[in-house]
């Protein structure tokens, strides 16, 4: 059973003012108190209930983080980041994942409303933004992370997708191929849409290039090897010559795919780039090309997008950090 802080304040003969004193202010406390009331803390075992401090001033510090899914390195790096970040601003985070899922993003938001939470940086799934903004509206700062929030009321750190887009398909043409694959989905996720655009737009200025779309159901090595095993069923002449995947988990699947059998060569057949640039990609079978994003970045500049949001004024507008993407060049793009 918990001991009260006026068990405490009974046996150091002081009164529960002054516990409370010598645990958030000791300075106001003569020493010789200080003493006798740490003395009877150690002797019953007292610990703080920090919860209930913190609900009584009416925001913890803890910080929600929600990912799209922190089973991809990409979002783990930013996490990590972000918790460190924190940690310098006396904050501790809480992480959740809602894998793609409105709901379980709405489940999550409920969660950390009723914590009381300093503030949530999400990584939305879709473009229902109400949730949030009933959030902010009840005093709760909202950042988004790895979407850019132009034309909202939260300020939001990400990297300029479109650009990541047209960065990869300008490679894989430079390179040679003009038979261009987008392995990618679902195209309701916004990085995924971005990227598809950008790719676009770089086929758009190639006359003689084209790009078949491969929607897959999620961002994951399986869904890439279901992907990679389709290309690798058709006949030769029916293939892409190279394949852009929305981010290097289904590149990763899509490799294991096409060299199973070891009958399709990555580069020689089909070039392959991912997007993220996660340590995995480096050490891939065929070492993968692949669009850099900055998540370690992305992860703490949030945190410091949310501590200046406690002290924005409602006439300043909210703050839009847009990294650009770096094009990485690996053994899975080699000239055709």
């Amino acid at each position: 059973m918990s001991v009260s802080m006026r068990e405490v304040a009974a046996a150091a003969s002081v009164s529960i003012g002054t516990v409370s004193n010598v645990l958030n202010a000791p300075d106001k406390v003569a020493p010789a108190t200080v003493d006798r009331v740490h003395k009877a803390i150690t002797e019953l075992g007292f610990v703080r209930n920090d919860a209930a401090r913190q609900l009584k001033a009416g925001r913890s510090r803890c910080v929600g983080l929600i990912v799209l899914d922190v089973g991809n390195p990409f979002f783990t790096d930013l996490a990590r980041a972000a918790e460190r970040q924190a940690a310098e601003n006396n904050l501790t985070l809480l992480l959740g994942t809602s894998d793609d899922d409105v709901a379980r993003e709405h489940m999550y938001i409920e969660t950390f409303d009723e914590q009381r939470v300093f503030g949530v940086l999400v990584s939305p799934v879709g473009d229902d933004l109400s949730r949030l903004e009933a959030l902010h509206q009840r005093g709760t700062p909202v950042v988004l992370v790895d979407r850019n929030g132009q034309g909202t009321v939260f300020p939001s750190v990400a990297v300029d997708d479109v650009a990541g887009g047209a960065l990869a398909c300008t490679h894989l043409y430079e390179t040679g191929r003009r038979r261009l694959a987008f392995v990618g989905g679902p195209r309701g996720l916004h990085q995924v849409a971005d990227r598809l655009r950008g790719a676009n737009e770089a086929i758009a200025r190639v006359p003689d290039a084209t790009l078949e779309v491969i929607e897959t159901p999620s961002l994951s090595v399986l869904a890439g090897r279901a992907a990679g095993e389709e290309i690798r069923r058709r006949p030769a002449n029916e293939r892409p010559d190279a394949v852009f995947c929305a981010n290097d988990l289904l590149a990763i699947g899509i490799l294991q795919a096409l060299t199973m059998l070891g009958d399709i060569a990555v580069p020689r057949d089909i070039a392959l780039i991912g997007y993220d640039d996660i340590d995995f990609a480096q050490s891939a079978v065929v070492p993968l090309s692949s669009i850099s994003q900055p998540s370690r970045q992305l992860g703490s500049s949030a945190i410091e997008l949310l501590v200046d949001e406690i002290s924005r004024s409602p006439q300043t507008p909210p703050r839009h950090v847009l990294f650009q993407p770096r094009l990485v060049i690996r053994a899975s793009t080699a000239p055709a």
